[in-house]
């Protein structure tokens, strides 16, 4: 089934021409208003879907369908050919595309659309083998649950002479940087990107592959993986079906980490600038809806439906209202594991995307030691925020916006610990972050 919804922002490079876009809906001239997105059925698409649900499309003269895609890389590759207008796409895939790592691209991101959302499921087999070695709390698993609890494990496997198979979702998904954070932190290699190793499996302790979301539970109830990392509802799907235990999510391994993001290619922000604005307008208003108090069983409903998430209602509740299971019955309050717009959810900010390149050097996706400065070139010209800035004044001009719901940034977060091992990323040093790792690439570029 196909739906309306809109997609486009523009390229903007001076403040002059910033204040000529800023206004009214009514006041910009939209040079295409039918347009086509794509999505994968993950709940985190919820922006677009409520964005047409909702009519804030409409509400800027957009009339856009909105398409189901078979998988990520489809996804890329038909926003590059043209064949859609824009995206829901992975935080890594407009990166990638832009510093040298499979399909080259300029793509643009100047909205963000989520953080967090995402979890690690393993099977029941795996989990009754892990759950020994988890602290405990009360009678129930104490959280986080790290990946020390699953190395003896992987070690067993090893010793027997069997490959540890985990899934992840695309290469430069977060979920693959995810899944090889948290097994790396505890001293288990995920294995690293070659010329000749394109899976990335070289000196791997455990083998990950490529799974398109909606097949996980299928794949690990099968025993081809024994576990796997991917956004909702698969991972409550693994619960509800009783096939698996997710035993974190990446909230616990980077607290209000960015997931998905909106990206259209850059020859469409500058052919069409005031309708880039107004898609963004309208996604910045669905993700504020999103998190407004009382809106998520509404939400759930509309993600429901066969033409966007398809799941059912209760496994898509799960998450989206403020919970996530665990082991059967092990319910925990969870308010953040889907954020739309709280902690400036939709704002690109550069540091977010420097995260990513970091990751794709420390795990040789990017082969070449590089200098500090070229992770903060390349991000710029992905990451939009100038372009998102404008789509959020219109908005506070339009009374549609706190302006104290626009952040007062140079782009980049103040340095965090909260990741799962407790190590420092400050987007404004890169390489001391990368060389702070004990596995992974190492840089001596200055």
């Amino acid at each position: 089934m196909f739906l309306t919804a809109c997609g486009g922002n523009p390229k903007v490079s001076t403040e002059d021409t910033a204040q000529a876009s800023v206004g009214s809906s009514s006041s910009l001239a939209i040079e295409k208003p039918q347009l086509t997105f794509g999505f994968i059925k993950l709940t985190d698409m919820a922006p677009l879907a409520i964005a047409k649900e909702l009519g804030f499309f409409e509400d800027e003269g957009l009339y856009v369908t909105i398409e189901a895609q078979s998988n990520w890389k489809n996804v890329l590759d038909r926003v590059i050919d043209g064949q859609l207008d824009g995206s829901h796409m992975l935080a890594g895939q407009p990166i990638a595309a832009g510093a040298g790592f499979g399909r080259q691209a300029e793509l643009v991101t100047p909205f963000s659309i989520d953080l967090n959302g995402n979890g690690i499921t393993v099977s029941n087999e795996v989990w009754s083998q892990m759950k020994p070695h988890v602290p405990m709390d009360g009678g129930k698993p104490a959280h986080p649950i790290t990946a020390d609890a699953i190395k003896p494990v992987v070690e067993s496997y090893k010793n027997d002479g069997k490959a540890f198979k985990m899934g992840m979702v695309f290469p430069v998904s977060t979920h693959n940087y995810e899944i090889r954070y948290w097994l790396a932190a505890a001293g288990i290699h995920p294995g690293m990107y070659t010329a000749d190793n394109i899976q990335g499996q070289v000196d791997a302790d455990v083998l990950l592959s490529v799974t398109p979301p909606p097949q996980m539970p299928a794949t690990l109830e099968a025993g081809t993986i024994y576990g796997y990392c991917v956004g909702e509802p698969w991972n409550q799907q693994a619960v509800f079906k009783g096939i698996g235990v997710p035993v974190t999510t990446n909230y616990d391994i980077w607290k209000n980490n960015p997931e998905k993001v909106f990206v259209m290619t850059k020859s469409f922000v500058e052919k069409y600038p005031n309708t880039a604005t107004a898609v963004t307008k309208a996604l910045i208003r669905a993700g504020k809806w999103l998190d407004t108090p009382g809106n998520r069983p509404k939400a759930v409903g509309i993600l429901s439906q066969s033409e966007y998430v398809g799941a059912d209602s209760v496994v898509i509740a799960n998450s989206m209202t403020g919970t996530f299971e665990f082991e059967k019955g092990d319910k925990r309050s969870m308010p953040d594991f889907n954020v739309f717009f709280r902690y400036n959810a939709t704002y690109p900010f550069y540091s977010d995307g420097i995260w990513f390149l970091t990751q794709m050097r420390r795990w040789g996706q990017i082969p070449e030691s590089k200098p500090d400065s070229w992770y903060h070139e390349t991000i710029k010209d992905i990451y939009r925020p100038d372009i998102w800035k404008i789509a959020a004044e219109a908005l506070v001009a339009e009374g549609k916006l706190e302006a104290s719901d626009i952040p007062e940034t140079d782009g980049y977060k103040p340095a965090t610990a909260d990741f799962i091992d407790g190590k420092n990323y400050d987007g404004k040093d890169p390489l001391g972050y990368i060389n702070s790792f004990k596995i992974g690439n190492k840089d001596n570029v200055q």
